[in-house]
């Protein structure tokens, strides 16, 4: 008798990582699966049938040995723009792994979550759709160029041996209320851009105090189109992609059916919740990243639209034992 399926997860702990990790056992299809994650700064709390290992992924050793017995695994592990880290965790590392699962007697599938970085998202103008066979463009930074790197490593060991996975290229991640924070003119700031450095410091703090909200517009004055994925939303095409033959060797974009338009989601914000607004034009392109290609080889479809995301966000409640902590720059 076949013992059961063992998924390998690396980035565990992280936004994705936790969120799969709960999903996935409280789904009956995998309900004889185990879980394996390779765990390094943060821990994740004993759960039944999930294994926690200890070490760096670019540690050659920690990873043949975590891989032992393995039949699947979702790489979610990254670095941004820490460049002390970015080539031993998303070359070295990913190298590391699909070495071990080509030599594995056990090994069925590699999924790994790649990112629209890969393509420039809003730094260069995309006139058309962005399609998966568009050219890799990664804009300047580490990261993005590693987010290159590692879809063109795949690439080539679908070429070199055949390897079965596929590749979800994701755009910015956002749960619980990321979105809010996105759209502070305070310090407190998620991500890019830093509106509190695009309008100075006493402007930033006037908006601030009234809880105004950036309008990104771009060069000639339209509002910035920009890709989202929610997280569950992204969870959701992890486990359709799981033994799914229509999935071999390919690369899918997973985001929202359209990107939010800066205007509109102003506009919703002024309209649902009274919140003033401040333009704020920058040199950022308009990107629409087409999810087709998911939906039709994965038959999955994403729950979240920009009033469904900017509710969420604002509706999240935040507990003293979850404070908001951002573990790498970028």
């Amino acid at each position: 008798m076949a013992s059961a399926p063992l998924l390998f997860v690396t980035g565990a702990t992280g936004k994705v990582g936790r969120t799969f990790i709960s999903r996935f056992l409280n789904n009956a299809r995998f309900a004889d699966w185990r879980v394996r994650a390779l765990c390094h700064q943060r821990a994740l709390p004993a759960q039944e049938r999930v294994e926690s290992v200890f070490g760096a992924i670019q540690d050659r050793v920690a990873v043949e040995h975590a891989l032992v017995g393995v039949t699947h695994v979702l790489h979610l592990a990254t670095a941004k723009e820490t460049p002390d880290d970015a080539m031993d965790v998303s070359v070295k590392g990913l190298f590391w792994l699909l070495e071990g699962c080509r030599a594995s007697a056990t090994f069925r599938q590699f999924i790994l979550i790649g990112g629209d970085a890969a393509i420039g998202h809003f730094f260069y103008p995309h006139p058309v759709p962005v399609v998966e066979t568009q050219p890799h463009s990664a804009y300047p930074g580490c990261y993005a160029l590693s987010k290159v790197l590692e879809e063109t490593m795949l690439q080539q060991y679908y070429i070199q041996y055949r390897l079965n996975g596929c590749c979800l290229r994701a755009p910015w991640i956002m749960e619980k209320d990321d979105l809010r924070f996105h759209l502070s003119f305070g310090a407190d700031v998620f991500g890019g851009p830093r509106w509190c450095d695009l309008v100075g410091p006493e402007a930033a703090a006037e908006h601030a105090a009234r809880g105004a909200i950036p309008v990104l517009l771009d060069q000639a004055g339209e509002g910035v189109l920009r890709n989202f994925v929610h997280v569950d939303d992204l969870v959701a095409a992890i486990m359709a992609a799981i033994d799914e033959p229509r999935a071999h060797q390919q690369l899918m974009n997973v985001c929202m059916d359209e990107p939010v338009n800066y205007v509109r989601l102003g506009d919703h914000l002024a309209r649902t919740r009274g919140l003033p607004l401040v333009p704020v034009r920058d040199r950022y392109h308009s990107t629409w990243l087409d999810n087709s290609k998911a939906k039709f080889l994965l038959g999955w479809r994403p729950q979240f639209d920009m009033e469904r995301l900017v509710d969420a966000a604002w509706a999240y409640e935040r507990s003293p034992d979850d404070p908001r902590r951002i573990w790498y720059p970028g």
